[in-house]
């Protein structure tokens, strides 16, 4: 049965207002001052509060205002009672929290419809407050299933790969992989969805689990232009074929994707990029001068699933011993300053630039490029990867 919280210092309207609502078959708890409904209140977390505006010591006012500030209490329906009619009072009272108001002499059938449509938005409240708190629960989940899906950073006779994921407050669409093709092949990529929420997780997870178990049609994993043009033709939110049966589930999503295969006996690698930031190469020759920008690879194109019959183009770099390649999603640097203006993927290059030799970890270059975020979190899912060519084996 649901409890009504009754708050008067005066016992002829306890008792009066306590059988009216007893004759309803409500739950009727009293407490003489606002000290004690308060007390009563965290104990007993009624499903309605009456509560009188004049009352000696803590008045109605101060119990609404720390009732509403609790997060125990703050979708409990308050109903203050008062003597006050001017509209400046009733302004006061809602701005405290108050979600009704009874003038005195008290109505007992307007007491009683108050109290039936209080109790139904009481209902409804954490009815709303239990699902919320169910899809946080299931959004971290899936949050969490995305992070095991990820792999673990990688250390190689000839090579190393650092990791650094840092989820958004909402599930987002970034995802990352490195996988070999065969003894001499490692293919690394990384994509990132469009948009935010499960659509987004799910599309990034489909492209994962299709690259991760090689099932694209048409396409050569060691070419990557073939991998990206397969993955546009599968991926068209526009066109229905048998392997873009589910493409109306993601709803016109997008994603970006920066695909590479190292090649560990000639240190060659060949990669493309669709609509995706593009890797930044860090060589000894910017160790040495200690000042131009890394070197971008990839090229301006159109992200994966906006149009079919779409060209993407594989190029080659030869990567020099004790060389340094940092791969990244757009959450690291797509965000506002403290002034308002874009901070942007040049600036994010000029932050790596400060550090050539390479010595700062992720974590230490994430915490430098938030300094320059006007908000404490970013926006965005970020990942960032750091691929590094060692010297002593060559």
């Amino acid at each position: 049965m649901t409890q009504i919280l009754l708050i008067d210092d005066d016992p002829t309207t306890r008792l009066v207002l306590k059988r009216a609502l007893q004759r309803q078959g409500y739950d009727i708890i009293v407490a003489n001052d606002g000290e004690q409904g308060l007390e009563i209140a965290q104990s007993i977390k009624p499903g309605l509060i009456i509560c009188d505006w004049m009352m000696p010591g803590t008045d109605g006012l101060e119990v609404c205002r720390q009732i509403k500030r609790s997060s125990n209490l703050s979708t409990t329906f308050f109903i203050l009672l008062t003597a006050r009619g001017g509209l400046e009072d009733r302004i006061v009272g809602l701005d405290t929290g108050a979600d009704e108001f009874l003038s005195k002499p008290i109505d007992i059938g307007e007491l009683l419809a108050r109290v039936r449509a209080g109790l139904r938005i009481t209902e409804l409240s954490r009815d709303l407050q239990l699902q919320t708190q169910h899809l946080r629960k299931e959004l971290s989940e899936a949050s969490d299933y995305v992070q095991t899906l990820l792999p673990p950073p990688f250390a190689y006779d000839r090579l190393s790969i650092e990791t650094c994921f840092i989820p958004s407050a909402q599930l987002g669409g970034d995802c990352y992989d490195f996988l070999w093709l065969d003894n001499d092949h490692l293919a690394i990529y990384l994509i990132d969805a469009s948009g935010h929420g499960v659509g987004s997780a799910l599309l990034s997870i489909s492209v994962f689990n299709l690259l991760h178990a090689r099932l694209l049609p048409d396409s050569n994993f060691a070419q990557p232009h073939t991998v990206l043009e397969a993955l546009n033709t599968v991926f068209q939110t526009k066109v229905q074929d048998r392997f873009s049966a589910a493409n109306t589930f993601f709803n016109e999503k997008y994603f970006t994707i920066w695909y590479g295969v190292y090649s560990v006996p000639t240190r060659q690698l060949t990669y493309s990029s669709a609509g995706h930031p593009p890797a930044q190469l860090i060589t000894s020759d910017l160790k040495d001068k200690n000042s131009s920008q890394p070197q971008p690879l990839g090229d301006p194109s159109l992200p994966i699933g906006l149009f079919p019959d779409i060209t993407y183009t594989s190029r080659s770099v030869i990567l020099p011993p004790d060389s340094v390649i940092y791969l990244f999603s757009d959450g690291i640097y797509d965000f506002l300053t403290v002034d308002g203006k874009a901070w942007g993927l040049e600036s994010f290059g000029s932050l790596l630039a400060e550090d050539p030799s390479c010595q700062r970890s992720l974590a230490e270059i994430v915490q430098l490029a938030s300094q320059y975020n006007r908000i404490a979190t970013f926006d965005d899912d970020l990942s960032l990867l750091r691929i590094q060519i060692e010297p002593n084996n060559f």
